[in-house]
């Protein structure tokens, strides 16, 4: 049984990673809402958890053409068990402002949880849609005539699919997603203008270390990659006091230093508020320095009526 799940996961890795390439937005609490990176962690922490996330990406940027500004991405998440069939579901709408392109996704996941001793495999699928709309004023037109501009003016709607495979214990964690199976390709009926959304792989890991009663540090990665030839990774360590309070840093490959903190409000920590504040150190002349990013998130009640023991995630269980 153990053999099989361990080939299973080395067969899944090699599928994903033949196949995935691209890139798609980030966000620096990647720890506290892998539902979004990965299908698979649908229900996985035991309870319903929703989360909000509001992403400003280069605070203040303005393009010298004056058609430019910061980048703004908005989450909304949700991710609960449904014990009874060993399982969970997931679902998030994302909107993306990249300029004058609008982004959005509307995802539904659902992962089935294998137990395994003290620890959970998952394997998750989510589907859902990308809408793209775009706005013509947001181009430089250099011929008034010119009929593209005014083609790409408008909506397109393309089908989304992910998968990927999840490993749960108390202490640590690691994930593998192939997300956008399918590559979006917006056209809008010109050759001339397309706007892909393409293929990634995604892969995330985490370790717990007590150092006192109250005080543990969780180091984590995530890695991206396009193409399989080239890749992006951010590497996090978070500190936290009581379950209560936690801070930590980050660095992002080819971009930024990330400091982070937050705080936890009610019973049992159900509340969480986070801040991120992103220092870019990477191409400073072609972005503005800083970014941020806030994280809201409450947890409900876990509610178990299989009578089976829910596999809980101290450091991420938010």
């Amino acid at each position: 049984m153990k053999h099989s799940i361990h080939k299973l996961f080395f067969v899944f890795i090699l599928f994903v990673a033949s196949a995935a390439k691209g890139q798609g937005p980030q966000f620096s609490h990647y720890m506290f809402n892998n539902i979004y990176n990965n299908p698979a962690y649908s229900g996985v922490e035991g309870y319903t958890k929703l989360t909000a996330l509001h992403r400003t990406q280069w605070a203040g940027y303005s393009a010298t053409n004056g058609l430019g500004n910061s980048l703004n991405t908005q989450l909304l998440s949700i991710t609960s068990p449904i014990n009874r069939l060993n399982s969970g579901f997931g679902f998030y709408v994302l909107n993306d402002d990249v300029q004058n392109l609008n982004f959005i996704h509307v995802q539904a996941s659902g992962a089935y949880h294998l137990g395994i001793k003290d620890s959970k495999l998952s394997i998750g699928f989510r589907a859902g849609a990308i809408t793209l709309t775009t706005n013509k004023d947001g181009y430089i037109v250099i011929d008034d005539e010119d009929q593209v501009v005014e083609n790409i003016q408008g909506t397109e709607v393309r089908p989304d699919f992910s998968m990927g495979l999840h490993f749960q214990h108390e202490k640590f964690y690691a994930g593998v997603s192939f997300n956008h199976m399918i590559e979006a390709d917006f056209g809008f009926g010109s050759d001339a203008e397309r706007n892909s959304y393409p293929q990634e792989l995604i892969f995330t890991g985490g370790y717990t270390f007590p150092l006192t009663y109250d005080v543990s540090v969780t180091p984590s990665v995530l890695v991206r990659s396009t193409e399989f030839t080239s890749y992006t990774f951010d590497i996090s360590t978070i500190a936290t006091y009581k379950d209560k309070i936690w801070g930590g840093l980050s660095f992002r490959q080819q971009e930024a230093i990330i400091i982070m903190a937050g705080y936890s409000f009610f019973k049992e920590n159900s509340l969480r508020f986070g801040y991120a504040f992103d220092y870019t150190v990477v191409a400073q002349d072609a972005k503005s320095l800083t970014s941020h990013e806030v994280m809201l998130s409450y947890r409900l009640p876990a509610i178990s009526t299989s009578g089976k023991k829910v596999v809980r995630t101290p450091r991420f269980r938010h």
